[in-house]
């Protein structure tokens, strides 16, 4: 058996565990968490996957993470994929949950944010590239067709729920 994960239902609630690969073949549900990463200044941490990754080839992406392990919050995951994934230790801040209809298979993503101040060691066979880009810079290029669709849908509501914050802030 391969990696085991949480099934969970349209309120993610544990159905039982399953095999994750298993989990996409048959499209059940299961938890992904990822996380964001700014620097001091801001900016977003962007990166392209590898050219030979089994998911997502040569596309861009602004969330590291992964699948949650069987009994795993999405907060000690997103903080478990962001040492393993860039060698960091940090506390990720939670931001939002959602039912993301996935190009892959369909499954719970719960997203985190982290400021990074310390530099950062990316595992070659999950990042071919990276850089720190601003707002605008990710706006645009979270428009172009290499660019992850989920990872897309994603920015979508993080930015969404950034401007209602902000908004509610000043006024």
């Amino acid at each position: 058996m391969g990696e085991l994960v949480d099934h969970v239902d349209e309120q993610d609630q544990v159905l039982g565990v399953v095999d994750r690969a298993e989990a996409i073949r048959q499209g059940w549900l299961h938890r992904i968490a990822t996380i964001v990463c700014r620097d001091e200044e801001g900016r977003f941490l962007v990166h392209r996957r590898p050219d030979d990754s089994s998911r997502f080839p040569g596309r861009y992406n602004w969330m590291l993470g992964g699948a949650a392990a069987v009994g795993e919050s999405y907060e000690k995951a997103a903080a478990r994929e962001l040492s393993e994934e860039l060698g960091v230790h940090a506390a990720p801040r939670f931001v939002l949950t959602f039912l993301c209809a996935g190009e892959i298979s369909p499954y719970w993503l719960g997203l985190h944010e982290a400021v990074i101040t310390s530099p950062v060691r990316p595992r070659a066979e999950e990042v071919a590239w990276h850089g720190w880009l601003t707002e605008t810079e990710l706006e645009s290029l979270v428009r172009q067709q290499d660019f992850i669709p989920d990872a897309r849908e994603a920015f979508d509501r993080y930015r969404d729920l950034s401007r209602a914050e902000r908004a509610s802030t000043s006024g």
